[in-house]
């Protein structure tokens, strides 16, 4: 049985799973399982490197970045981004990847159709990260925002004057504020300068309508949570999960 799952920490708010459930019965698939693997610590990756019947494995928060270090080879694109979302076992070899930000983009046009709008995209990890390749293959010009400024292209959240909120029609929150079951909070943007004009996209997809998105529809904004992000990394995942090779069986 080949196996493959999720790491991170926590893993409550994941659909992960399921998707890759209703994939298998969909598609006859009965060699394969997916699980989730909650990983308090990233400490406790090799343990699980170790199991001979696991062939790969997505990544998500806290540890896209983390977990580079326990890898043997990083695919070019996610060494340029510096994250990595899909993991895939070659014989006794690790290669990362990330298609994240495939899911982003693709994503992400559906909601601008296909325009260009200025972007203010709200935090620094790796979900941000793979969100400014995607927006910077689309040709969408962007200013990353954290809680502190941190050089030139980026803003603090105090630094949004009606004139920046106004020069910047699409917001996307790479920031994992209002996923579930911390549901009550959001990125602390001024919401009171919203327009009609105004898209916003959030990664986060569990809820459907986090705070973020509820108070951009108030305002009229056009809006996305990350699920169909979500849908497409997962079949890009399931493509490289196929090219997976179990380890060498040890010999006498």
């Amino acid at each position: 049985m080949r196996a493959f799952g999720l790491i991170g920490y926590p893993l409550g708010h994941s659909f992960s799973a399921e998707w890759f459930a209703r994939m298998f019965l969909h598609n006859g698939i009965s060699d394969a399982t997916y699980r989730n693997y909650p990983l308090p610590s990233i400490d406790a990756l090799p343990a699980l490197l170790a199991e001979p019947a696991l062939l790969g494995f997505n990544v998500t928060a806290p540890y896209k970045q983390a977990v580079m270090a326990y890898l043997d080879e990083l695919d070019p694109t996610a060494l340029r981004i510096g994250a990595v979302n899909c993991v895939v076992r070659q014989g006794d070899r690790w290669k990362g990847y990330n298609v994240d930000w495939i899911g982003f983009a693709e994503s992400v046009t559906e909601l601008t159709a296909g325009q260009r709008p200025r972007a203010l995209l709200l935090g620094s990890g790796g979900a941000a990260a793979a969100a400014a390749f995607g927006l910077a293959r689309l040709g969408i010009d962007y200013t990353t925002v954290s809680r502190t400024k941190q050089g030139t292209g980026f803003l603090s959240y105090g630094e949004l004057t009606r004139s920046a909120m106004q020069r910047h029609r699409l917001i996307v929150n790479a920031t994992p504020l209002g996923t579930y079951p911390d549901t009550a909070h959001c990125p602390p943007i001024p919401y009171h300068l919203l327009t009609s004009d105004h898209l916003l996209y959030d990664m986060v997809y569990n809820p459907p309508e986090t705070l973020f998105l509820h108070r951009g529809l108030e305002a009229g904004a056009r809006t996305m949570n990350g699920l169909r992000m979500l849908e497409i990394q997962a079949e890009k995942s399931w493509e490289l999960f196929r090219t997976a090779r179990p380890a060498a069986p040890l010999r006498d």
